[in-house]
């Protein structure tokens, strides 16, 4: 835009701003992008008018009211959206590009995000945006506009991925969504939040050029909303701040939100901003290409982080499968579901209660286990449809329960993982023997007669958990997300 105070001309796929002395002027193009046409004269004022009236939400001094445009007859021709300039070297993306410290720029953005969020508009006709079916119909229009791209500026075989793994998370995840809507989490909001557009001066942020063109869109999770300037913090290469920005906004917001949820956004957003890379290249612009290949990049990144999984641990008593669990559970911010204490606590008993007695008795037997069981994957299936990933540690000894989670994981659309815990029998022996306090009652006949009735489990990954705990964690993250195996 050139120094403040400078005149100078932006063009955007759907407009063209002028900046002159203390003004902006805004120009809506003539076009029809498919998922907005502004063709018409009568259009273009309308929303022009309507971009003033959403804009005032979060930054009431600067959007200055619409000028008309006369003719050399003196008919009106055009129109403008006249705004107050504001200082370019102040930018949010000219800051963090520069490396400027905007760390408490970001947190007042979090809190006027979150406060503008509180009391935006809401009811069932703006609800109705934010359904798991409504996602996937935004996700599928886009695309079906970047169809014509692939092989081209849109890689293809990369696009396919990103349907596919859109698909796999959103059919698994009904519950998800709907707990979205019945929380009060879909809201009028702004849905283009970029730091193109964001200002950073002395007395608060200033947030300009929401999405203004149509309802729907705009109509989006409060998560959704914010996402977008994260995703957009994070391809300025400034990941560290897109982290914080989302994290402030979690604790002024008090949004529960799971993990997944958040990448699913994330990864939404940079997709957005792909279709509009390749707009901007389908209209002439080269420079547009590479900045297709990085969103998209960013796109897979966060869906492949976002993806929901169900980890089976198992092994006899003493193999170290609760350490291994706990480590997993606290890397990937999982949830823990222990056979011992859902046992326990079905029985209505304290996890240290000890409740030991001869093999196959007490709440032990054939029956409480099948009860045991049934009750663990019963409470991981209503997390996972809520976008959790689970990490269900119990010795897993029978086919039959194993072929119970492969199941699960299928129906909630959550990739399976399943380590078998391993180590020698004098560690397993001393390990059981030095148990105080533990929800586990297995001692070391148990353990033996477990691990003699155990079914065979081929499709299960050994870990060696005589490694120290932190070594064993690594490894079985490499078998869960496919990474290369430590050394």
């Amino acid at each position: 835009m050139g120094p403040s105070g400078q005149p100078a001309v932006l063009e955007t796929h759907t407009a063209v701003l002028f900046f002159l002395g203390d003004r902006v002027y805004k120009l809506k193009k003539p076009v029809d992008l498919g998922f907005l046409d502004f063709r018409s004269r009568a259009d273009r004022e309308r929303v022009c008018h309507r971009e003033v009236e959403l804009n005032r939400r979060l930054a009431p001094d600067v959007y200055l009211g619409v000028a008309d445009i006369h003719g050399p007859d003196g008919t009106v021709c055009d129109h403008l959206v006249v705004m107050r300039r504001l200082p370019a070297e102040r930018k949010l993306s000219t800051l963090v590009r520069a490396g400027a410290p905007v760390a408490d720029d970001l947190r007042r953005l979090a809190r006027l995000l979150a406060a503008f969020h509180a009391t935006a508009a809401r009811g069932p006709a703006i609800s109705a945006h934010g359904t798991r079916a409504a996602l996937l119909g935004r996700w599928d229009e886009t695309f079906a506009q970047l169809r014509p791209f692939h092989g081209g500026v849109l890689d293809a075989g990369a696009a396919a991925e990103v349907e596919d793994r859109t698909h796999e998370f959103l059919a698994g995840r009904e519950p998800l969504f709907a707990g979205r809507v019945a929380g009060g989490h879909i809201v009028d909001g702004h849905a283009d939040l970029i730091a193109d557009d964001i200002f950073c001066l002395d007395d608060g942020p200033r947030v300009i050029d929401c999405l203004e063109f149509a309802d729907r869109l705009r109509h989006l999770d409060v998560l959704d909303d914010a996402a977008f300037l994260a995703m957009d913090l994070e391809h300025l290469g400034a990941a560290e701040l897109s982290r914080s920005f989302l994290d402030a906004y979690a604790e002024f917001s008090g949004d529960p939100a799971p993990a997944a949820l958040r990448e699913h956004y994330l990864a939404y957003r940079a997709f957005v901003r792909a279709k509009v890379g390749c707009l901007r290249h389908a209209q002439g612009d080269p420079a547009a290409a590479p900045e297709v290949a990085a969103h998209t990049d960013l796109t897979l990144r966060h869906l492949r982080a976002g993806t929901v999984r169900l980890i089976v641990v198992g092994g006899p008593p003493g193999t170290g499968k609760t350490t291994l669990a706990g480590r997993l559970a606290d890397r990937l911010g999982a949830v823990v579901l222990s056979s011992d204490h859902v046992r326990k606590e079905l029985a209505g008993l304290a996890p240290a209660t000890n409740a030991a007695g001869a093999y196959r008795q007490g709440i032990y037997t054939p029956a409480w286990t099948e009860r045991t069981y049934a009750e663990l994957t019963g409470r991981a299936r209503r997390l996972l449809e809520r976008g959790e990933t689970v990490v269900l540690d119990a010795s897993w000894t029978r086919a039959g329960h194993r072929d119970t989670a492969r199941a699960l994981g299928v129906e909630t659309h959550s990739a399976v993982t399943e380590l078998r815990c391993a180590a020698t029998a004098a560690t397993i022996a001393r390990r059981v023997a030095a148990r105080t306090g533990d929800a586990s009652d297995a001692d070391a006949a148990v353990a033996a007669a477990l691990a003699a009735e155990a079914d065979p489990w081929p499709r299960a990954q050994p870990i060696n958990t005589e490694l120290p705990p932190g070594r064993a964690a690594d490894r079985a993250l490499a078998v869960i997300t496919g990474a290369p195996a430590p050394a």
